[in-house]
Order: C-alpha cells, then sequence, then structure tokens
C-alpha cells in the first residue's frame, strides 16, 4: 500500500480531482504541474504569506493574505496583493499586538470566501513559494475542504526545509532561531523588513529563496525539483 504522504502530488491532485465537484477546484487540480527538471527561473512562482489568529486551522482564522509573484528570475512587485479577510469572532489581543490587525481593520476586509476564489485563480498553474509550509498548506487545505470539500494540493518550495536541507549539508549545528525568515535573511545580508505583515513576508521570502537559489549553484542549472518539498 502507497501511504498518502508518499504518493507523488501528481497521483494526489488526480485522486481529488475524481471527487472533485466545485468548478473552481475542478480547474485548479486539473491543472499542469511543473517539470521537475525545468530551471526554477522558467517557471511561475507565487511567494505566500498568512496571517492568522494562531496555529490551528481547526480552531484559529486566516486573518490577512499577501503575495507577490515571480517570473524568469525576477519579482515583479506589480502582482503585489494584500487582502485583510474577516473573521468570525473577534481577533485574540495576543494576535493583534503581533499582527496589528485590530477588530476596526479587520472589518474593512472580505470574507474568506470571497478571498479563496482570487487566491486559486493567482495560484493556478504556479509554484507556492512559502516560509514554513505547514502554516500555509494547513489553513489553505482547510479553506478548500470547507467552501468546496476538496484539498488544496500544489507543488511547493519552502524555504524553512530548503534551509535546513542546507545547512545540514554543510554540517551546520543548527538552533531553531537560525530557521526564523528574518535571520536567514541577516545570514544572506538581505534589508531588514517589518515582521508580521503578510505582503512584506511574502516579498522577503521571495528575495529570501532567490538568494538561496543563487547560492546554491551560481553559474548552473537550478533544477526546481531540487527545491520542491
Amino acid at each position: 500500500m502507497i501511504w498518502p504522504f508518499k504518493r507523488s502530488i501528481e497521483s494526489r491532485r488526480k485522486s481529488a480531482l475524481k471527487h472533485c465537484s466545485h468548478p473552481l477546484m475542478q480547474d485548479f487540480l486539473s491543472a499542469d504541474i511543473a517539470d521537475k527538471n525545468r530551471d526554477w527561473r522558467d517557471i511561475s512562482l507565487v511567494s505566500l504569506d498568512l496571517e492568522t489568529t494562531g496555529l490551528d486551522p481547526k480552531k484559529d482564522q486566516i486573518l490577512s493574505i499577501g503575495l507577490v509573484e515571480i517570473h524568469h528570475g525576477s519579482i515583479h512587485l506589480d502582482s503585489a496583493w494584500h487582502q485583510i479577510i474577516q473573521v468570525e469572532n473577534d481577533i485574540p489581543e495576543a494576535s493583534a499586538v503581533i499582527h496589528h490587525i485590530t477588530d476596526d481593520i479587520m472589518a474593512q476586509g472580505e470574507r474568506i470566501k470571497s478571498i479563496i476564489p482570487q487566491l486559486l485563480e493567482r495560484l493556478n498553474g504556479k509554484v507556492m513559494l512559502v516560509h514554513y509550509a505547514n502554516v500555509e498548506q494547513n489553513f489553505l487545505n482547510a479553506a478548500c475542504q470547507n467552501l468546496y470539500g476538496s484539498p488544496f494540493i500544489i507543488q511547493t518550495i519552502d524555504t524553512l526545509k530548503l534551509a535546513h536541507r542546507q545547512m545540514s549539508a554543510r554540517n551546520h549545528t543548527i538552533q531553531t532561531n537560525d530557521l526564523r525568515l528574518f535571520n536567514l535573511r541577516k545570514h544572506y545580508e538581505l534589508p531588514e523588513y517589518t515582521a508580521h505583515n503578510a505582503l512584506y513576508d511574502a516579498i522577503a521570502t521571495a528575495e529570501l529563496f532567490m538568494a538561496m537559489a543563487a547560492e546554491s549553484n551560481p553559474k548552473g542549472p537550478q533544477r526546481i525539483g531540487d527545491y520542491l518539498n
């Protein structure tokens, strides 16, 4: 028996598509995926970040979504997209302190059911780039399951996992804080941004990935398969 976590993304998407009835998810799950042998600079990536009220998608909610697209190895700032999400409950004080999204700001946003279709359209046929994929994957999967009854399955590059692999290959002793987005950016001498803003974090992740990819093989090909989860 092949356990689900060992199945290829192609197999998982095809299986989900067979049981999918919503046109939006049918379109998303049937889109072609990137050939792992292609250079990532020839593929469209979407650097994405979510800000949430916590880490458990069963009880916590998405507060904001930020993204920026990468085409031909360049970040396209004209593609930047930032959305505040209206949530059902009051925002916990601890969360508001971190994300600076108050109930007043949240009230001006849109419902998740209006935002997810726009997000899926932007991600359709592209590779998702994130830092710590568990957050984005789990929350977007929960949203798609709740709205459409289908799982969220996409090719993903996780800069946290990529950094862990690179450090391990160099026999680097890894401390927990070493893998934080902004500590990794310092290692590559990238500029500081305000943390916990979904759009800024998406841009920060895009810049970090490009620096990491350039370091891994500066003159040769850079197969996207070498960076995928």
